[in-house]
């Protein structure tokens, strides 16, 4: 059966911010511009997760009455609070004595997926054509070997890789320029960077997990517009990570744990980790008589600016955290997304307006490197090398290289990629996790049911092994299988027979929330993330 094919001026991929406020700017430049957006999820927004304290300026720059138009930033920030967690008990930091960058006055507590939501409204009303259900499955190249476009996944594909009954074959969505916004680690993002060498001049890409629970708590424990976060207990001190407790909306409490992948114990569950976060005394209380109403992981992309790839190519370009472009000092993504959206929207219509298509967009990171962006970026270029050294001495060197330098230092140090970190098992010691109340703390089935994830069973599975033997042979007898310790959603299990022989690696692709964990932290690099059947995975309302 063949696919259909539709052209369009610009296809862009992903219905996050980057990709959303592109679509935005280029209806706004010029109307007549045909726009085409593709988001893997079922409804825009439903795989959004984040924090989330967004600053305003880039929606500001794109949308200035939003305020008017209704954007659901409803929860300004009325205080920060940064907190030095023990196993008992915590020191509260002076706000004067942090670095800017841990100042959010002027920012709002947000549901990110909302925020999305809004924004995929506004963009439908300039005219912007957008498919959600619709995976981005293949980049199509031309003849010259530029992206020419994408094709969207085939469906009712059997697990055996035959068409089954409701077989329908993807789409070929053709235009004169692609851009992606996959978010972190995009499934397409990585081959362009592949093909086209986009990594030639950069380093590694970091990453980290972050684990999110929405609560509803009692409105005596809310303190609404308070932002928390921490460092220390739970997480040792050679461990980049830290919590975060946001109180918005009615009652509500955003809770999360980033736990940086680049930690070196096989036996760390950053789940485990963020379930021990809620049973220090002084977190527990704020949540005492709540209920949990929605869980999520998500992988972002914390290298900073050291580990921007290029960001273009013949054809198209990366956006938002499909480059990596999130400020991992503040905690912030989607006004980087939101502006480099703006920024690949401007050069694409002005080689649209010039009867160029299929070329490079170098007015892109040239704009970028001129804009305020960039300049949030090469501040806090040292942030996440600086914290891979430790807790202790992460924090004074960079405290120095803000405080001192603000963030003007005339070095700038280098990152390494995360899976090449972890040691062997019999180099650490196991961790000892206590068990889930169902009260306070859960396990992970239990979380994934109120992800409201779902993928049909009857399908090619999306998570890929290069090599068939090396979870028994490598990661197992190695590094004792840490990928069921570090996905957050229980998708890997080692199983073995009634003697307890003859271990398999038993992959449960149905629970995997998209957070892209195992493609980046297996140690042999074996797991390879695809695109599920479009409109599969989790289902978030509210994060």
């Amino acid at each position: 059966m063949q696919r259909e094919t539709m052209e369009f001026d610009i296809v862009i991929v992903g219905g996050g911010p980057a990709g959303l406020a592109a679509a935005i700017r280029l209806k706004q430049i010029n109307a007549g511009i045909t726009v085409c957006l593709i988001e893997k999820g079922a409804e825009i927004g439903a795989h959004i997760l984040s924090g989330a304290v967004m600053d305003p300026r880039a929606l500001t720059e794109l949308i200035p009455d939003w305020k008017e138009k209704g954007a659901p930033l409803e929860t300004p920030v009325t205080r920060d609070c940064f907190r030095f967690l023990t196993a008992h008990g915590f020191v509260d930091f002076p706000n004067f004595a942090l670095p800017d960058c841990f100042q959010n006055h002027g920012n709002y507590i947000v549901s990110l997926g909302q925020v999305c939501r809004w924004l995929g409204e506004q963009a439908e009303a300039l005219g912007v054509e957008i498919y959600p259900g619709f995976a981005g499955a293949e980049v199509l190249y031309d003849e010259n070997g530029a992206v020419r476009g994408v094709a969207t996944g085939d469906m009712g594909v059997t697990h055996s890789g035959e068409h089954g009954p409701a077989y329908q074959p993807g789409m070929e969505l053709l235009a004169k320029y692609t851009l992606f916004a996959e978010g972190c680690r995009g499934h397409l993002g990585k081959q362009l960077e592949t093909r086209f060498n986009l990594r030639a001049d950069a380093d590694p890409q970091t990453y980290a997990i972050g684990i999110k629970e929405l609560w509803e708590v009692p409105p005596v424990q809310h303190e609404k517009g308070l932002v928390m976060h921490t460092a220390g207990w739970p997480l040792s001190t050679d461990t980049y990570g830290g919590g975060f407790i946001y109180h918005y909306g009615e009652n509500l409490v955003s809770i999360g744990l980033v736990v940086g992948l680049g930690y070196s114990n096989p036996y760390l569950a950053p789940f485990e980790e963020m379930q021990r976060l809620k049973t220090h005394p002084r977190i527990g209380e704020m949540l005492k008589g709540g209920k949990r109403l929605a869980y999520g992981a998500r992988a972002l992309a914390a290298g900073g600016l050291q580990s921007l790839p290029r960001l273009d190519f013949p054809g198209g370009a990366l956006l938002g955290d499909d480059a990596g472009l999130l400020v991992a000092s503040r905690i912030k993504g989607s006004h980087a997304a939101i502006k480099s959206g703006m920024l690949a929207a401007e050069a694409a219509a002005a080689a649209l307006a010039a009867g160029r298509a299929q070329d490079e967009l170098v007015a892109y990171p040239e704009g970028l490197r001129s804009s305020w962006l960039y300049a949030e970026l090469h501040t806090a270029r040292n942030f996440k090398p600086w914290m891979a050294k430790g807790l202790i001495t992460g924090s004074l060197m960079f405290g120095i290289d803000q405080m001192l330098f603000r963030g003007r230092a005339p070095w700038t140090l280098h990152n390494t990629a995360d899976h090449e970190k972890l040691k062997p098992a019999a180099e650490c010691t196991p961790i000892d996790y206590p068990k889930p109340d169902g009260v306070l703390t859960f396990d992970r089935l239990s979380s994934v049911f109120l992800s409201n994830t779902n993928h049909t069973e009857d399908q090619p599975c999306h998570l890929q092994l290069k090599n068939a033997a090396t979870p028994i042979e490598i990661n197992l007898a190695i590094y004792d299988a840490p990928e069921q310790r570090y996905c957050p959603a229980g998708v890997y299990e080692i199983v073995r027979d009634p003697s307890g022989d003859n271990p398999r690696l038993q992959i449960n692709a149905q629970n995997c929330v998209h957070c892209k964990t195992c493609d980046i932290k297996d140690p042999t690099q074996n797991i390879n993330w695809v695109t599920p059947q479009g409109g599969e995975g989790p289902i978030y309302q509210q994060m």
